[in-house]
């Protein structure tokens, strides 16, 4: 798989977080998003079998390394914690994830 099975993984939720287990940024996104009401999954890639497949690929379609937090939502990327939380701050995160599915209110 080109994309280490990063669209699969994306498209299981509404909402999916790839991160690491001792990632603090990762720590905030998924803070953010319990505190929002939103019920994510996340893929810590060094728990994951093909983590470092799922790695590689990630930085290549977030454009850095090491790519982790890397948020999808809809099972389209939207970036690290700095995209999120401005997205948060514009007040277009809510809109996004209600599209998604992934808020009801």
């Amino acid at each position: 798989m080109a994309d280490g099975g990063v669209a699969r993984l994306a498209s299981q939720r509404a909402v999916v977080i790839f991160g690491t287990s001792n990632c603090c940024m990762c720590h905030a996104v998924k803070t953010l998003f319990s505190d929002l009401g939103v019920s994510w999954a996340v893929c810590e890639l060094d728990k994951e079998p093909r983590g470092k497949d799922i790695e590689r690929a990630l930085a290549r379609m977030v454009g850095r390394s090491p790519p982790v937090p890397a948020v999808f939502i809809g099972g389209k990327l939207v970036g690290p914690t700095d995209q999120v939380m401005s997205l948060h701050l514009g007040g277009k995160l809510v809109p996004l994830l209600r599209e998604a599915g992934a808020l009801w209110l």
